[in-house]
């Protein structure tokens, strides 16, 4: 798995425009998609404001397309007539192979398809990338919590003593 966060300074169209920080908190991601998304013009003029919010939204599979469901684009003050719809069903962009990889997951396995992390790419263009998850228990939330705290606890103790 790649960090979408992680680019070079000599990149000015990359830019992240929404992160779902929850999810990694509420799902074991298993892994994930990079996928492109199918935008009206005052949906893009929007997103290079940073208007939009993935944090509710979730993807799904259904008669062989992949649409992205209740995610929030702003409207776009500008568009007077062409006004977009704000939390409208966006279709997302997979190859054949991924899209039948994707059903498997989700109706054989069990799998959720969250939302990870909206962003320009360096050629911007609009790109979604979607996590393969299992949905988290209690248990194993305490769990994550406590790896984290103990790891940097150590690393305090580390740069205290070492």
């Amino acid at each position: 798995m790649t960090q979408v966060k992680t680019s070079s300074k000599s990149d000015p169209n990359y830019k992240v425009i929404a992160e779902n920080r929850r999810a990694r908190f509420d799902y074991a991601i298993e892994e994930d998609l990079e996928c492109g998304i199918v935008l009206e013009g005052s949906e893009v003029k929007s997103l290079r404001q940073g208007g939009a919010n993935i944090a509710e939204s979730y993807a799904a599979v259904e008669d062989g397309e992949l649409w992205l469901v209740n995610s929030y684009v702003a409207p776009y003050a500008q568009a007077k007539t062409f006004q977009h719809d704000e939390r409208r069903r966006r279709k997302l962009l997979v190859s054949r192979k991924e899209m039948s990889d994707l059903w498997n997951a989700t109706q054989r396995k069990g799998m959720t398809l969250v939302p990870l992390v909206m962003y320009f790419n360096h050629r911007g263009m609009a790109k979604i990338k979607i996590g393969i998850a299992k949905g988290k228990k209690n248990h194993d939330k305490r769990e994550t919590a406590a790896k984290r705290d103990w790891s940097r606890q150590k690393a305090r103790l580390l740069k205290d003593h070492g």
